[in-house]
């Protein structure tokens, strides 16, 4: 959510964002907001004007009756009770009102950084570097799915009859290799200065309208029924909402924090929900990275957070590239994003992995989060960035690491977590 004074001192430059991000159909809503707001100030100053004549009101029916002039007094009297229903009335008014350009404000995009390029869906993403060399071995790389099976590590089948089509059994060594590259996330993370935190994996309505737009939420959210409670689709939602409505010293400054869960999404209109594997479900584990901080200082850690999931990925013998998003690609409350790919062998292309985002202070806004600074309190900045989303992760490490016999290497960093092992044999 963007700053109102935004919108009064500078409406064109609101309505130019908008058509950056080819939402066109919000135009309307910055005129809207400028109506509603002017008319939200003249009634303040209405009710500021009710309640000050009402207090001298007041006086003078007390001086009136202490001399004796009570049919004087009576008529003020009616005028109070008459001045008392219009501020009644125009209470109820801004409270309406306030609400209206609230929704609306919710729904007008964030200001894109200027670095931003210009496009209307992610096909007009745009890639910025490639880190490691995509090689194409001269042996054939199976399917994910495939791969999991010769090491009988994946059942579909049995999780289609217990939950429906999205979910998955991992088992043995796939279950153990993805348990074994969420630790090595998190303890890379922690390596780099970051707080390791489990958060709750349900928040409530307000939180979710705090941090995504309504759009993403009725896409993504799992909402428990007869509750105000909804499962996550990623920790950085429980993360970012552990500072509602809170005032954090500028001292204590940056907060930095990485997170494990598991993440639930509906996936709606989602292509391939469907398939034999596991790179669109419904269900996964995350190690995620979040960071609060000064205004000055977020597109510093925005460099440093994009930077980090690069270095783990590579770690793990995994080509990468980052990809600058476009206007169009950002979600509303994104003032700028890349996405982090991995290779794939198989398909010889990039897939998404992780994904980087500074959102300036709009969720700060949503959910009231301030740094008390040395002149006076004022708005955070929230960012956010995936170390590692096991599912993805898992399919970028198996189709990197095949061996000719079907074997995968174990990449040295996650040999620890798995006992020693270094090579995953096909047992089938």
């Amino acid at each position: 959510m963007i700053d109102i004074n935004l919108i009064r001192t500078n409406p064109e430059m609101v309505k130019e964002n908008i058509k950056k991000k080819f939402q066109d159909q919000k135009l309307v809503l910055v005129d809207e907001v400028l109506e509603l707001d002017k008319k939200n100030r003249e009634l303040k100053i209405e009710g500021d004007n009710l309640r000050a004549s009402r207090n001298t009101l007041s006086g003078q029916i007390g001086m009136l009756m202490k001399n004796g002039e009570k049919e004087k007094a009576e008529e003020i009297k009616k005028q109070v009770a008459l001045n008392k229903e219009r501020l009644e009335q125009v209470e109820k008014e801004q409270v309406q009102i306030e609400a209206e350009i609230k929704t609306k404000m919710m729904t007008i995009p964030n200001i894109v950084d200027a670095s931003v390029p210009v496009g209307k869906d992610d096909s007009e993403n745009v890639e910025i570097e490639r880190f490691g060399e995509p090689k194409v071995p001269d042996y054939e790389i199976p399917y994910h799915a495939d791969i999991l099976a010769s090491f009988d590590a994946l059942d579909k089948e049995s999780a289609g009859r217990t939950s429906g089509n999205g979910f998955y059994y991992l088992m043995g060594d796939g279950a153990r290799l993805v348990s074994a590259m969420i630790s090595y996330a998190r303890d890379f993370m922690i390596n780099k200065g970051f707080t390791y935190c489990i958060p709750p994996f349900m928040i409530r309505g307000d939180v979710v309208n705090g941090v995504m737009s309504f759009a993403e939420m009725d896409a993504m959210m799992y909402k428990i029924e007869g509750e105000d409670l909804y499962l996550i689709g990623t920790s950085e939602h429980s993360m970012i909402g552990k500072f509602k409505e809170q005032i954090i010293p500028e001292k204590s400054l940056p907060i930095t924090m990485t997170s494990y869960s598991p993440c639930f999404r509906k996936e709606v209109g989602a292509h391939g929900i469907e398939e034999r594997g596991i790179y669109r479900v419904h269900q996964f584990e995350k190690q995620e990275m979040i960071v609060i901080c000064k205004p000055e200082d977020s597109m510093a850690w925005y460099n440093k957070m994009w930077s980090f999931s690069v270095e783990l990925f590579r770690s793990l013998n995994i080509p990468v590239r980052t990809l600058e998003c476009c206007t169009g690609d950002l979600a509303d409350l994104k003032v700028k994003s890349c996405d982090i790919e991995a290779w794939s062998p198989r398909q010889q292309k990039y897939f998404e992995v992780c994904s980087c985002s500074t959102l300036g202070d709009a969720q700060a806004r949503r959910l009231g989060i301030r740094i008390k600074g040395e002149n006076g309190n004022y708005f955070a900045h929230t960012l956010n960035n995936t170390v590692l989303a096991s599912t993805r992760a898992l399919i970028a490490l198996l189709e990197n690491n095949l061996q000719p016999d079907g074997s995968v290497i174990v990449p040295e960093p996650l040999r620890m977590y798995m006992g020693g092992k270094e090579v995953i044999k096909p047992i089938k």
